[in-house]
């Protein structure tokens, strides 16, 4: 049976990759933040009814993929209220009225939720521990869509960029363009993960989950290895033909932010493979894919 997909946040970066490798003989709703505002429980309720009643009407099985989120990392620091109610009040209403009406939700969290001290990658069973408000109020979604309902799933990714939006790869290019070196932090260490890589792993999760698979509540799917946010910089240069060595390392301290980032925030993939999905391509190999086929930047 086919599968049929509500994607709030439909507008997004990610969401608009969802909605592009959807399979072809389903249905797909992907409406954008404003379109379907997840903190508005009148909203939220109407939409995943009228959803789970004309996916069911056509045949399909129904799966709501949650993608809206408040994601601006340092503003969330001076507006943690609003965060918290696009990242965890949202997030557990849409668990709610899913679990009214039997619809399996994938909630789309963050390596923020770690404290970023780790020295192995984070597998999901390990301690939790956020260390910005940003990490704080998707920490309390996960943990409010994983209570409200026993067929949520979380999917926890990290240093995601693509076609839409804002993203570090798109900025490196920019700036590449602009100045005669770029100086950038080497000592946070991460997963670099393409969009319409984690759309694709989204999906088979969807349809595995619709099937009655994947009994693991909270999975990790990145772009596979590990770099430092100096160290992909440099890959984007390499890809558009620059010199890398335009671009020079420096310290976190170097530029303080308000939100503390994670100095490790590199993910396990097991929790991923175990579960019988399609790992995500090694984040050197996608990032030359991406801008070879000009999805970026």
């Amino acid at each position: 049976m086919a599968l049929a997909l509500l994607v709030p946040g439909g507008r997004g970066q990610l969401g608009r990759d969802v909605v592009a490798v959807a399979p072809a003989d389903g249905l797909v709703h992907a409406p954008s933040s404003a379109e379907l505002d997840i903190t508005d429980a009148r909203v939220v309720a109407d939409a995943v009814a009228a959803f789970a009643a004309n996916a069911r009407d056509a045949g399909l099985r129904p799966v709501v993929v949650n993608c809206a989120a408040y994601t601006a990392v340092d503003a969330a620091e001076a507006d943690e209220e609003r965060a918290l109610a696009v990242n965890a009040t949202g997030p557990g209403l849409l668990a709610e009225h899913c679990r009214e009406h039997d619809v399996p939700l994938l909630h789309v969290s963050t390596d923020y939720v770690f404290p970023g001290d780790a020295t192995r990658p984070y597998e999901p069973s390990d301690e939790t521990g956020p260390r910005s408000a940003y990490g704080r109020t998707k920490l309390a979604g996960e943990r409010r869509v994983v209570e409200a309902w026993d067929r949520s799933w979380v999917v926890r990714t990290a240093w995601v960029y693509g076609a839409h939006g804002p993203n570090f790869v798109k900025t490196v290019a920019r700036l590449a363009g602009e100045r005669e070196t770029l100086t950038v932090v080497d000592d946070q260490v991460g997963s670099p993960t393409w969009s319409l890589d984690l759309a694709r792993g989204l999906v088979a999760l969807a349809g595995s989950v619709a099937a009655g698979g994947s009994p693991a509540r909270v999975l990790h799917a990145t772009g596979g290895g590990e770099t430092t946010w100096c160290g992909f910089a440099r890959a984007v240069f390499a890809e558009l033909g620059l010199d890398p060595e335009r671009v020079r390392p420096c310290a976190t301290g170097d530029f303080p932010r308000p939100a503390p980032r994670p100095a490790y925030s590199v993910l396990s993939g097991k929790s991923w493979e175990e579960a019988g999905l399609p790992p995500l391509r090694p984040w050197r190999e996608a990032l030359s894919v991406a801008v070879a086929t000009k999805a970026v930047p």
